[in-house]
């Protein structure tokens, strides 16, 4: 069956806000209670960019500079993440993930896939295949690294 990429986009653009949606609601019941979806959001985008800056996470999340500094301040202040100035240029902060920021970090994923492992425990295993293959693809086709899954170590 030949499908057209217009296809597959539409269908990737309908499914993905459902599946995201899902995901936001488990992870906000599975999380610690200080940590907010985009706090999560954050803290897991320093923890896989060692030594980001503010507006790195900033441009990962959609937000602006003040916005984003806002939410880093509240995961300062809750001791999950530190803020370091760099001594060539003390504009530039390089941010870091705590051990305690980690942890609940930790917490909120391992909570919210064993629901996704629950859900997807009565489907057909080929149609987990198929989902695993176009994860993959998709993986590869928007961040150009053919590995996936070595985030979740």
């Amino acid at each position: 069956m030949s499908v057209p990429p217009e296809e597959a986009a539409k269908d990737v653009f309908e499914v993905v806000p459902i599946i995201m949606r899902e995901i936001r609601s488990v992870m906000r019941s599975k999380r610690p209670p200080v940590l907010t979806v985009p706090q999560y959001r954050a803290l897991s985008f320093v923890d896989r960019n060692a030594g980001a800056s503010l507006l790195d996470v900033a441009n990962h999340l959609g937000l602006t500079p003040p916005s984003t500094s806002k939410l880093v301040d509240g995961l300062i202040g809750h001791g999950l993440m530190t803020r370091e100035e760099q001594p060539v240029d003390r504009r530039r902060l390089k941010l870091a993930v705590t051990d305690r920021g980690h942890k609940d970090m930790i917490a909120a994923r391992q909570g919210t896939l064993a629901y996704l492992t629950d859900r997807l425990r009565n489907m057909d295993e080929g149609d987990r295949e198929v989902i695993v293959r176009a994860m993959k693809a998709l993986h590869l086709i928007f961040t150009g690294n053919p590995k996936i899954g070595e985030r979740w170590g």
